[in-house]
């Protein structure tokens, strides 16, 4: 009797237990079988004040940027033709960005976006399709001007490259991945020079950590002030995506070239018409010049632009190893006041130029220092 009192008791209290949480909630209509929670009649939450905190000045001058340049910004689509194995000839679709630079409705963007391209098409910000046609060309600066026919394009601005400084604020806008309308912000990382898969060379090329990813390519990098001072090209990645090294083209470069893309659909090289050695301190030192730098002319080219203009090459025959070379030429130091120490500076230099212009080189002549005022030629081949 002990024993079975203690039980009847606990069997009592477990089904009063059942009866007042389970059994009587589950009989009342629309009751929730396995609900154990109250729910509020209201529920409470904490927002922030009509009108909130306001933009500060750096997110305004970010949305400022955007919707200055946004019309100008561009998606640019080529369809080109390749050869399938299995299945022959197949279309081939590539996608980029571009910016439009006058109300014409001339578009800058890479040559590597419509290479080999059969249509292109581009579609603007309000999402208008346009059909386009390739203008000019110029594979050795990964540049090319299309053109469509659009009412009231607006204009990009284009800035000034030159003096650009590490740490300065950059933004990139453009289609990432077919994204349109997509805007990056990040800083000028470091200028220089790089080469681009197909073997160009970018002089002074503008390497920035905004996010930069396939689509991206053509579209402008702008300054602080919206103004574009360069073309994103490419970027260093293992994985074909953004990973904080991005390339731009340098804009100057752009516009040294844009009258020739859109007058004559190719770039006119600008020569010296001279053949050159870089001058080093050690030889510098061994043939007695002046100064420690520069290049020396081994040659003028006959007929060509410094020729005409009265420079003089060699006419000491010597040997650089075993290379024959002409000693004695006169010694460029600088051209429109810009020193030149070496044939990469020459070779930028002549990058901001185009064939008729008129650049003052500045020479050693016998130690005796001199400006000479040369007329460019065109370059018969694409360097």
């Amino acid at each position: 009797m002990r024993l079975i009192r203690p039980a009847i008791f606990a069997l009592l209290i477990a089904g009063a237990f059942f009866y007042f949480t389970t059994w009587r909630s589950n009989a009342k209509p629309g009751s929730n079988p396995v609900s154990w929670l109250s729910h509020p009649a209201q529920v409470e939450i904490t927002e922030a004040a009509p009108g909130g905190e306001g933009l500060d000045s750096e997110e305004q001058n970010n949305i400022s940027v955007y919707h200055k340049n946004i019309p100008s910004v561009v998606n640019v689509t080529s369809r080109a033709m390749s050869f399938d194995f299995f299945y022959g000839m197949v279309p081939q679709e590539g996608q980029g960005s571009g910016f439009v630079i006058d109300k014409d409705g001339h578009i800058l963007t890479n040559y590597h976006v419509i290479a080999d391209a059969r249509q292109v098409e581009v579609t603007m910000h309000n999402r208008k399709k346009y059909k386009a046609t390739v203008v000019g060309t110029d594979p050795a600066h990964d540049l090319a001007v299309i053109l469509i026919k659009a009412p009231d394009l607006v204009p990009a601005v284009l800035g000034d490259s030159r003096n650009l400084q590490v740490g300065q604020k950059v933004y990139a806008i453009g289609n990432p991945f077919g994204l349109a309308g997509t805007m990056t912000r990040g800083i000028v990382s470091s200028i220089r020079p790089v080469r681009e898969p197909n073997g160009a060379t970018i002089d002074d090329a503008i390497q920035t950590d905004a996010a930069i990813n396939p689509g991206n390519s053509g579209g402008p990098l702008m300054n602080w002030h919206g103004e574009v001072i360069g073309i994103n090209t490419m970027i260093l990645s293992s994985v074909g995506q953004n990973a904080g090294i991005g390339f731009a083209i340098p804009i100057n470069t752009a516009k040294a070239v844009l009258n020739d893309l859109m007058t004559l659909g190719r770039v006119r090289r600008p020569a010296l018409g001279v053949r050159t050695i870089p001058i080093s301190p050690e030889l510098a030192d061994e043939m007695g010049l002046p100064v420690a730098y520069g290049v020396l002319i081994v040659q003028v080219i006959p007929g060509g632009s410094a020729d005409q203009a009265g420079l003089r090459g060699g006419t000491e025959r010597a040997y650089l190893g075993n290379i024959p070379i002409m000693l004695g030429g006169d010694l460029i130091v600088a051209i429109d006041g810009e020193k030149v120490e070496d044939e990469q500076d020459l070779s930028q230099i002549m990058n901001n130029h185009r064939a008729g212009d008129t650049v003052k080189v500045t020479i050693y002549r016998n130690k005796k220092k001199m400006d000479v005022n040369v007329p460019l030629g065109e370059a018969r081949e694409q360097v």
